[in-house]
C-alpha cells in the first residue's frame, strides 16, 4: 500500500515517521527518568518518582503501539481510504499533541525555538512537520496517489 502514496509523503509516513516512533519508544522505555525530565526543557533535573516512570513507560509502550499500527496499516491495506483515515487521525493527534505541549510549556518556552532541547524538537518540531506534511497530502499537494496496475485479463 505505501507504495501508492507520493514519493515525499511515502517517505516521511513509511520510513521517517517509523523511526521516530521507534526513537520515542526507545527514550521512554530504556530511560524513563532521562525522558520525564526532558519533557519541559527547563534544564533543571529532578527526582523522578515511581507514578512519573510509570507513566513515561506507558507512553512508551503508546510509542510502539502507534508504530505496529502504522506498519500495519501502511504496508498491508490495499485501501488508500484506510490509509487516508489513519493519516487523519494521526492530522488531528498532531495538533493535540503540539497544543499539550504549548499548554504545558507556555507561551514564552514554547517561542523559544533556540532554546529548545531535543525532546521539546521532537515534542513540536518534528510533530508539526508531520502535521504540515500530512495536510499538504491530504490537501492534494504532492499530486494524486500512485494507481494501482489493473492486471490483464488472459483470454
Amino acid at each position: 500500500m505505501a507504495s501508492r502514496l507520493p514519493t515525499i509523503p511515502r517517505l516521511v509516513f513509511t520510513v521517517f515517521e517509523p523511526l521516530s516512533l521507534l526513537a520515542g519508544w526507545a527514550g521512554a522505555t530504556l530511560n524513563p527518568a532521562w525522558f520525564v525530565t526532558e519533557q519541559t526543557s527547563t534544564g533543571l533535573s529532578s527526582a523522578v518518582d515511581d507514578n512519573a516512570r510509570l507513566v513515561a513507560l506507558q507512553l512508551g509502550n503508546t510509542y510502539g503501539l502507534v508504530f505496529l499500527v502504522a506498519s500495519a496499516v501502511l504496508y498491508t491495506t490495499s485501501e488508500i481510504k484506510v490509509v487516508r483515515n489513519y493519516l487523519i487521525a494521526c492530522w488531528i493527534a498532531d495538533i493535540s499533541h503540539v497544543y499539550v505541549c504549548y499548554h504545558v510549556l507556555g507561551w514564552v518556552r514554547f517561542a523559544n525555538v533556540a532554546g529548545w532541547n531535543s525532546m521539546t524538537w521532537g515534542n513540536v518540531g518534528v510533530t508539526t512537520m508531520l502535521c504540515l506534511t500530512r495536510t499538504a497530502y491530504l490537501l492534494g499537494f504532492f499530486g494524486p496517489d500512485v494507481p494501482v496496475a489493473t492486471q490483464r485479463k488472459l483470454q
